[in-house]
């Protein structure tokens, strides 16, 4: 199966994707009227945690995915899928805004490692966008896993730097 086909089937069936984009922001909400006043304590925090990393997920792949059609393929805004590119995207923002009000992030487990990683991401996918601006390499033309190795390398070589640049 391909991502495109995964895709049409997501577009032709959206109601488990619909179900977990309305479950995350609800859980959130729930979450925060429950663990008012003891998130900190250690079964809340996990799951705080644990809806981070599901709205996380899905809101960066969606996010990546929009600067590799914008950015890269040059596609049309008008050819956008709501539920893959901008509903993960904004659910991501609503529970990460919904969170903050009754959460300090610096106490959830793992938080700082997923700031780190949509950083890195954000860096990786800059430094591609200027090679191709550039003329250096072209990635409009390049097969998807070729691609996707150059991502991966390039995402690496950030990784090693900014793991020696921080110590």
């Amino acid at each position: 199966m391909t991502l495109q086909e995964l895709f049409n089937a997501i577009g032709q069936n959206p109601k488990y994707l619909l179900a977990l984009m309305l479950f995350l922001p609800l859980a959130s909400l729930l979450l925060g009227m429950v663990s008012k006043n003891s998130w900190w304590l250690s079964p809340w925090k996990y799951f705080y945690s644990a809806l981070i990393y599901m709205a996380s997920i899905p809101g960066i792949f969606a996010l990546a995915l929009n600067i590799y059609f914008f950015m890269f393929q040059r596609r049309d805004i008008l050819q956008t899928d709501v539920y893959l590119q901008i509903l993960p995207i904004l659910v991501l923002i609503i529970c990460i805004y919904t969170m903050r009000l009754t959460v300090v992030f610096e106490h959830i487990p793992g938080f700082s490692k997923l700031s780190a990683l949509w950083l890195m991401l954000f860096a990786t996918f800059s430094l591609m966008w200027l090679i191709d601006r550039t003329r250096i390499m072209v990635f409009s033309y390049m097969p998807f896993q070729y691609l996707f190795g150059i991502f991966i390398g390039l995402f690496l070589l950030i990784y090693v730097a900014w793991r020696r640049f921080s110590r």
